[in-house]
This record gives C-alpha cells, sequence and structure tokens, in this order.
C-alpha cells in the first residue's frame, strides 16, 4: 500500500484554532478550571505562549478574569467546561458586567448532534449567560473559531466595557481542518480588526462644563473606576492642580491622585456632597455608592456634570450636562479649554478652607483613635499597623484586595492609596468572595508590585482552597485574615433570639472561634502566622512583605468588635 502521508497536508484541531486566534489578537493570559472538553484547550494555548492560571474553582477563577480586565485594559479571559462549569463561571462574568470591566467567558458545551437528549452536562449556555454578557457567539463549525474570537474580544471592550460569551461545542474542538487554512482564517481576523474610534466631545459640552465649574461656588471633582480604567490619572492630577478644586474618589478610584494629597476631601466626604453646587462625576455612576445622586446626602439643587463611556448611563441619570465619552480624553479636553483662560480657587478659597479644615478635624479624629493598641484587637489597631507596613514598603505601592464587611469599611477610611489601580474591593456589585481571585490576577497583571489581601474571615472563606493556587505559582501574595469568629463577628443573638427546635445550634453569623487559618496555607508548603499583639502582627508583616511569598496572617480579633452594618462609628 502507498504511504500517502507525504501529501497529505497538516491539520489542527478547534482546540489550537482557538489558542491560535486568542494569541494572534494578543492574548497572553487566561484563568479557569480545566476537564472535559477544554483541557486540549488549555495545553494548546500555553503552547502558544498564552499563561494559563488553573484554579479550584470557576467562580474565583472568573473573579480573576473580571479584575484582570481592569487592571489590564485588555478583555480578561475565564475557560470552563460545559454545564455546570459555565454556571459557576457566572458569578464572574456577573461581576464583569456589574463593574463595567472587559471579560470574556469561554465555554465548552455538549456535542451539537446530542443537544436535547441529555447529553453529559447539557444545558443551553447562550441562554444561560444572556442577562451578563454584552455579546453571546457560538462557534458551530470549526471555520467559525477565529471570527467568533475576534468579535467577543472586541465587543468586551467597546464602549462601555463588560463581559462577553463564547460557546464551543466538543464536536467543533475536535474539527480539524489543514493548518494553512486555519493560518489564513487567523491572519484575515487580525488584518481586518478595528479599533472603535474614540469620540471627542462636541465642542459646546466642554465650554458648558468648564463655564459650570468657573461660576460654581462650591465644586467637586469626583472619579471612580471608569477613570482607572480609562488611565486618567495625569489628566486628572493637572485638572485638580491647575483648578484647585477639591475632589472625592469613590473606593476603587482612590490612589488615582494620592490619598495625601492637601485638596482630596476623602476625610470630609458628608460636607463634601452636601454643600458642592456643582459635581464633575468621571468614571463614576449616580449608584448607591454615591447616594443615587439625591438629597438628603445632596444638596438638592447640586448640579451634576456626567462623563461617561455610556450614553445610556447618562440618559439614566440624567444630570445638568452629560457628555459622552472616555474620560481621558474628555478630561483632557476640559484642561485644553481651561487653558486658555485659567481659573484657581486657592487655597484661601471659602470652599477649599472648609474642605481642608473637616478633612483636618476627621483626619486627628480617625488618627486619635489609630494611636491606641486595643488588645485584643479591634478593627483599627492592627489596620493601622497594615497601613504603615503597606506604606513603607520600597518601590512600587503593593495593590490591596480588600472584602469584608467591617474590614473592607474600616480600610477604606484607613489604609492610603498613592497610585492608581492599586485597590480592589467588592465593587459596584458589593461582591463577596472576590479576594483570591482578585489577588491572583493582580499578581499576574503587576508582577513588579507585592500583592496585600486584607480579608475578613467569612470573605475569606469564600475562596479560601486557592491559596494553593498561590503556592502552586509561587505568587507574591499576603492574606491578612481579620478573624473574628464569624460573619460580623460571634454569637450576637439575645435570649429571645435562642429559641426552637434547633437552639442548639450555632448562629448563622458564627464560625468556630479562633479557626487557625494561617494552617491551611501551610498544608501547601506556603507560610503561615497567627498574631494577637501588635508586636506579632510587625514582625509577620516585615517578614512575609520582605520574603514576597505566598502567605496568611491570622488576625485574631475581638469577636465583639464589629458591627451588623459593617459601617462602624468612625465614619465621616
Amino acid at each position: 500500500m502507498a504511504d500517502n502521508s507525504a501529501t497529505t497536508p497538516p491539520s489542527i484541531d478547534g482546540n489550537v484554532l482557538v489558542a491560535k486566534s486568542l494569541s494572534h489578537l494578543g492574548v497572553t493570559h487566561m484563568f479557569g478550571v480545566v476537564g472535559i472538553p477544554v483541557t486540549s484547550l488549555a495545553s494548546r494555548a500555553m503552547a502558544l505562549g498564552i499563561r494559563f492560571i488553573a484554579f479550584h474553582n470557576e467562580q474565583s477563577a472568573g473573579y480573576a478574569a473580571s479584575a484582570y480586565g481592569y487592571l489590564t485594559g485588555k478583555p480578561g479571559i475565564l475557560l470552563t467546561v460545559s454545564g455546570p462549569g459555565c454556571v459557576h463561571g457566572l458569578a464572574g462574568l456577573s461581576n464583569a458586567w456589574a463593574n463595567t470591566w472587559p471579560m470574556v467567558m469561554i465555554s465548552g458545551s455538549c456535542d451539537q448532534r446530542d443537544v436535547g437528549r441529555g447529553d453529559f452536562q447539557e444545558l443551553d449556555q447562550i441562554e444561560a449567560v444572556k442577562a451578563f454578557s454584552k455579546l453571546s457567539e457560538k462557534a458551530k463549525d470549526v471555520r467559525e473559531i477565529p471570527n467568533c474570537v475576534s468579535r467577543v474580544l472586541d465587543r468586551a471592550v467597546s464602549g462601555r466595557p463588560g463581559g462577553c460569551y463564547l460557546d464551543i461545542p466538543t464536536d467543533v474542538l475536535r474539527q480539524k481542518i489543514s493548518e494553512s487554512e486555519a493560518d489564513q482564517l487567523v491572519a484575515e481576523i487580525v488584518k481586518s480588526r478595528k479599533q472603535e474610534p474614540i469620540r471627542e466631545s462636541l465642542r459646546s459640552e466642554i465650554e458648558s462644563a468648564v463655564s459650570l465649574l468657573r461660576k460654581a461656588e462650591r465644586p467637586l471633582i469626583v472619579f471612580g473606576k471608569g477613570a482607572a480604567y480609562s488611565r486618567a490619572e495625569d489628566e486628572l492630577k493637572k485638572l485638580v492642580e491647575i483648578t484647585g478644586i477639591p475632589f472625592l474618589p469613590t473606593p476603587m478610584g482612590k490612589g488615582l491622585l494620592p490619598d495625601t494629597h492637601e485638596l482630596s476631601a476623602t476625610a470630609a466626604r458628608s460636607l463634601a456632597i452636601g454643600k458642592c453646587d456643582v459635581a464633575l462625576v468621571v468614571g463614576a455612576r449616580l449608584n448607591w455608592l454615591l447616594h443615587f445622586g439625591e438629597s438628603p446626602k445632596w444638596d438638592k439643587d447640586v448640579k451634576f456634570i456626567l462623563v461617561d463611556v455610556s450614553e445610556e448611563e447618562i440618559e439614566l441619570r440624567k444630570p445638568h450636562l452629560g457628555i459622552v465619552g472616555d474620560a481621558k480624553t474628555v478630561i483632557g479636553l476640559l484642561n485644553r479649554e481651561i487653558k486658555d483662560d485659567p481659573f484657581c480657587l486657592g487655597k484661601s478659597n471659602p470652599w477649599v478652607e472648609s474642605i481642608s479644615k473637616k478633612a483636618k478635624e476627621n483626619g486627628e479624629k480617625m488618627e486619635a483613635q489609630l494611636a491606641k493598641d486595643v488588645v485584643p484587637f479591634n478593627f483599627l489597631t492592627p489596620m493601622r499597623i497594615i497601613r504603615d507596613a503597606i506604606l513603607a514598603v520600597e518601590g512600587p505601592s503593593p495593590v490591596v484586595v480588600s472584602e469584608g464587611a467591617n474590614t473592607m469599611d474600616v480600610g477604606r477610611s484607613v489604609l492610603v492609596q498613592k497610585e492608581p489601580r492599586t485597590r480592589l474591593d467588592a465593587g459596584t456589585w458589593g461582591t463577596m468572595g472576590v479576594g483570591l481571585g482578585y489577588c491572583i490576577a493582580a499578581a499576574v497583571a503587576s508582577p513588579d508590585r507585592l500583592v496585600v489581601a486584607v480579608e475578613g474571615d467569612s470573605g475569606f472563606g469564600f475562596s479560601a482552597m486557592e491559596v494553593e493556587t498561590l503556592v502552586r505559582y509561587n505568587l507574591p501574595v499576603v492574606i491578612i485574615v481579620f478573624n473574628n469568629g464569624g460573619v460580623y463577628g460571634g454569637d450576637r443573638r439575645g435570649p429571645e433570639e435562642i429559641s426552637g427546635p434547633h437552639k442548639e445550634d450555632p448562629a448563622p453569623t458564627s464560625f468556630v472561634p479562633n479557626a487557625g487559618y494561617h494552617k491551611l496555607i501551610e498544608a501547601f508548603g506556603g507560610k503561615g502566622y497567627i498574631v494577637e499583639t501588635p508586636d506579632e502582627l510587625k514582625s509577620s508583616l516585615a517578614e512575609s512583605f520582605a520574603a514576597r511569598k505566598p502567605a496568611v496572617v491570622n488576625v485574631i480579633i475581638d469577636p465583639f468588635a464589629g458591627a451588623e452594618s459593617g459601617r462602624l462609628q468612625h465614619k465621616n
């Protein structure tokens, strides 16, 4: 029999074509959990230079992909198996949707011939993801893969960023085409790919905005993570410094300008939003985080200038003036307009003086509380020690990940951000369980930075098994767990609540007291610390920060130090 192998052109399957498409379109990292039918896809991606970070749970992998999209400006890629893997991945996709971060979830699915027959892990995944996906594509043939990949990647970053979904059936992953045809298909999508043009706002809108700010008696600049995503820090710095207008960041907007800046209104937040007459809001939505822009938190006559990439968002909020555009671009145009006829409030301006005075007063009150070494620990004493340790790190500022009720609220007021995109927290959706995924994303996206997570024990518990992932990839992440024995704290029930046939059960909010969370990472070869005093905490942080190795610091907190709302009395 003749040997025809020499004349048979080399072929590749759908797994390789997906990997090729992703690689040629600039994808460098993927997060996920492998299994039938996507294990080969992950391996092929790695062979083509894409770093695949394998998790224990699709939820954490999805949170990592969403945060990676925010930190890099490129879609974070989540790979899941079919059915339940896709459903678990929805946690990350919905988080990207809520926070408007670019992400693409890729899931395998059952063989197309077996749809409707009860196949292994069968699910109508296109329908399942609909609520959280800007665009959902299904590759029904291997030749459709490059175009599908290109479309979801592009849509994730176009307009208002968000999550997209790509479904690849098992039979499509197994289909083969010649390598030459595959290369041609990939080359065509790379060549035809177009960047969405940035819309420069109309000159009249810019002029109107500058006029409002110029005439305002009590102007305020508010910026959020949308401004951080667009890399608008230099433009914002220039705007604040040439106008002298106080500024207020949202939690993840912290660091675009240093928290220590003299015009920061963070420590005078209630006064700033309650008394301002014109508020320039950049890359932040007037949602619950900003009290919907309504009285009584805001003055009923405040005029909002809302800058957002989404025209729909502006139509929803109905501000006095809306400017549709990228934050970096719009602020640059405002600076250019002001340059021709400059104005600056100055330190002696009554509004600036009132903000500065209130910020100083509140700051001094906070520092007085922080100065006390309270043992057993409350939330403030260890948070001060953590703050000082983070500020002492030389080189690029660490990325701080924060989740939990009391832990996150206290950390927002105490921890200091001096550089942009160095704070990740529960975000717009108030999502708990993001901590370890965010840590891994930050370590991968910013390998020159230490990552420090300050977690409540409840928040940590959502994704604690991913400490093994930290060790496996040897990531420079230090997890600090505020261990107060439960959600908000230990058993807080009154006698009247302890009744019924299950009264001997623990309270719904309580965990095992003094749990040894530090031992979890030790099981995988990482470093664990348990601390109960200021000196023990200082020592463990100094050692773990210097080592830049995976570590868990288990900080024992008084179980009655917190509050159920998560909002403690030190809030200004």
